[in-house]
């Protein structure tokens, strides 16, 4: 059972009643992430989380750590392209603890100067860690290929020239600006009382500042033509990221295209995985993702393998999405596919965790929670038909962008082969 509660300075509580676990999951999310920051700030709502386990002013970053984990429970944070947010579990009883840890961080942060360039080094370590995975370079380059000079093509981690910018002036000023009550959710899901946790943020909702809803700048999306970005490194295996333009969170061809993902490469039973991995062992890797935004979405298909076998498995790639949009997929394969969807919605959602997670991602995505119930019963309206449908709008040569991280020194021959 969901439940939403929106108080009269815009900040809004939503709950999941989950009476027969043990735990709770407490999770204070921000409507804003990357794509909000200024080419000048890249990286600051990034920063912004990592300051905010750094200390306040009544609690030492180690307090802050001591307070959870010395009551049994975990917290965390992540930066997205839209929402930040900062969560924590424990047993039921220690719902106030855990509310009060994240408000504290939330408003009361210090930002010690020192705590600043001490962080900004330790954030300078997370980029150079990345940037040596190959696995994680090549999403980023598949990114800026995909949105040239366009905030959802920035890294979140900033880069080391923004990071050296982002002073302590600036970053309390973009928090103040951005953190405000109405793009602010608390989310809780557990063995709780809607009433009750309603009452306990009531109580310390005036403190939130208030503010103008914060806005990003849409995405332009002119591409004519499949775009490539080769980053030549001497590397054991090829990483390829192939990302294909789909539309957004809101478009109701979202469901199919989840069916269409699911039959390209999201599991083991998946086309890519069985062609490319069990059929001709090209890749130990290989699987397919969607990302849906407020105003665009992709699908990314990503692939480890030896440089010998690069335009083979290009091929390969390029011949099953054709066959998506030359045939609609049969009865047996499609039932599947919707199943497996279906199946996993209902296992992600056993966790108190990944139900807060549902329930920010929702409401700050769709302004209202989706139950699983509706979920499971758009995906199983959509038919065959429509996934051909959907595979002949996207999987098209001019919504294709590949990105690689490997030894090749030359992409020519790569241009040809996505022409579908």
């Amino acid at each position: 059972m969901y439940q939403v509660t929106q108080l009269k300075n815009g900040l809004t509580v939503v709950t999941a009643e989950m009476p027969y676990m043990t735990s709770v999951s407490l999770g204070l999310w921000v409507g804003v992430g990357g794509r909000y920051e200024p080419a000048e700030l890249n990286g600051v709502c990034h920063f912004i989380e990592h300051l905010l386990f750094k200390g306040t002013k009544k609690r030492t970053a180690r307090d802050i750590s001591e307070d959870v984990e010395g009551i049994g429970g975990y917290m965390n944070a992540f930066t997205s392209e839209e929402v930040t947010c900062y969560h924590s579990r424990a047993r039921y009883d220690h719902f106030d603890d855990l509310l009060d840890v994240l408000v504290d961080m939330f408003l009361n942060s210090r930002f010690d100067p020192e705590d600043i360039n001490k962080e900004r080094g330790v954030i300078k370590e997370e980029l150079a860690m990345y940037l040596d995975q190959p696995q994680h370079l090549v999403q980023e380059l598949l990114n800026e290929t995909h949105w040239p000079g366009q905030p959802l093509g920035r890294p979140l981690t900033g880069t080391e020239k923004t990071l050296d910018g982002l002073s302590r002036p600036l970053v309390i000023d973009y928090l103040k600006r951005n953190y405000v009550a109405n793009r602010t959710v608390i989310a809780a899901a557990g063995r709780l009382k809607h009433k009750q946790i309603v009452k306990a943020v009531s109580r310390i909702a005036p403190r939130f500042p208030q503010g103008p809803h914060p806005k990003f700048v849409p995405v332009i999306e002119d591409q004519q033509a499949p775009r490539i970005r080769l980053h030549t490194k001497e590397t054991e295996q090829t990483q390829i990221a192939l990302g294909i333009s789909t539309c957004s969170r809101h478009d109701p061809r979202r469901h199919a295209l989840r069916l269409l993902n699911t039959i390209l490469g999201e599991n083991m039973s998946s086309r890519l995985f069985q062609v490319l991995r069990e059929d001709l062992g090209l890749a130990y890797s290989v699987y397919s993702s969607p990302s849906y935004f407020e105003d665009t979405g992709t699908i990314t298909i990503s692939a480890g393998l030896d440089l010998k076998n690069l335009n083979k498995a290009l091929k390969l790639i390029i011949h099953e999405l054709k066959r998506l949009t030359d045939t609609a997929p049969g009865q047996a394969e499609f039932r599947r596919a919707r199943d497996y969807i279906i199946g996993q919605i209902d296992l992600g959602l056993e966790s108190t965790d990944n139900r807060m997670m549902w329930l920010g991602e929702q409401f700050l995505g769709y302004g209202k929670i989706m139950s699983p119930q509706e979920m499971k019963r758009r995906v199983s309206q959509v038919t065959p038909a429509e996934v051909r449908a959907v595979a002949r709008e996207f999987l098209r040569p001019e919504h294709l962008n590949l990105a690689l991280v490997s030894p090749l020194k030359n992409d020519k021959a790569l241009h040809k082969l996505l022409s579908m």
